[in-house]
């Protein structure tokens, strides 16, 4: 028997930047851009390519502005990484000046953790399901977390550059490939730990509301419940992707639907899906 139509709406995350999101923004959301312009700076989307502090929250505004625009009835929402926070906006948990103010926050907090702690990167793993315990023996032999666990053949592992280069040797004699992503810090791992308690005090002087459809945490890949907790902890804990595609797929969802910018989301969604229905 066929699913009855249900719709999940899709939030980007960092990586995801595009040169049109000024644009986009200017043209559905100008009040948005003036915001986002006095709380960032005048050059932000200019600069998003430059640091997770001008990217974040030029994608939050990007991304907002677009969901608006598609007018999409989802019965469900997530977000990958800092699209957790936009999806929160969209789906009435905090306003979006507020949900500006906690992205811009999170951002900087984020670049300046990465600057405090040293030099820090991201690699990206080819993973299959035999390989997986091999992979995360090996990470965490050498003080790498994995932080993102986006499909069933890619994880992405979050850590200081030396550990990497280690990680990177001893995975390749295993047969494992990895790539070195352009990003200038060990997001979502434990080196992310100064950016904590500043976060913690922007995300506590904001008044939250039960959102008006469930939005799934990356962080336990299932609606969130403690909106504040679960949003602190998603600085230092991993992205479960993975986990969430499965998730809104045993809830039963029939279409995966992503505001952009880009097209990260849905592409890992057809992905993912298919090598389970593959049994890959």
């Amino acid at each position: 028997m066929a699913r009855d139509r249900q719709i999940a709406l899709l939030f980007p995350g960092q990586g995801s930047q595009t040169a049109d999101m000024r644009e986009t923004v200017d043209r559905l959301r100008p009040d948005l851009l003036e915001l986002a312009l006095e709380e960032v700076g005048p050059d932000l989307f200019e600069r998003a390519a430059d640091g997770t502090r001008w990217a974040q929250p030029a994608i939050y505004c990007a991304a907002l502005a677009g969901a608006e625009e598609l007018e999409v009835d989802a019965g469900v929402m997530a977000g990958h990484s800092l699209g957790e926070i936009t999806a929160l906006v969209h789906a009435g948990a905090l306003g979006a000046e507020d949900g500006l103010r906690l992205v811009a926050a999170r951002g900087r907090f984020m670049q300046e953790a990465a600057e405090e702690t040293g030099d820090g990167g991201m690699t990206a793993v080819r993973a299959r399901e035999d390989n997986r315990d091999v992979i995360a023996e090996v990470a965490t032999a050498n003080d790498v977390a994995i932080a993102n666990d986006n499909a069933p053949d890619q994880l992405v592992l979050s850590g200081a550059v030396d550990a990497l280069d280690r990680v990177e040797a001893q995975l390749q004699e295993r047969g494992v490939r990895g790539k070195r992503l352009p990003v200038a810090g060990a997001f979502h791992s434990p080196l992310m730990q100064p950016a904590v308690e500043p976060f913690r005090a922007v995300v506590e002087d904001i008044e939250f509301a039960e959102p008006r459809v469930p939005v799934m945490s990356c962080v336990t890949a299932r609606p969130f419940e403690d909106i504040p907790d679960q949003l602190v902890r998603a600085l230092t804990e991993p992205v479960l992707w993975l986990d969430v595609v499965r998730a809104l797929d045993e809830r039963g969802v029939t279409e995966f639907v992503e505001t952009g910018p880009g097209h990260v989301l849905t592409n890992l969604v057809k992905k993912s899906l298919a090598m389970e229905a593959a049994g890959a």
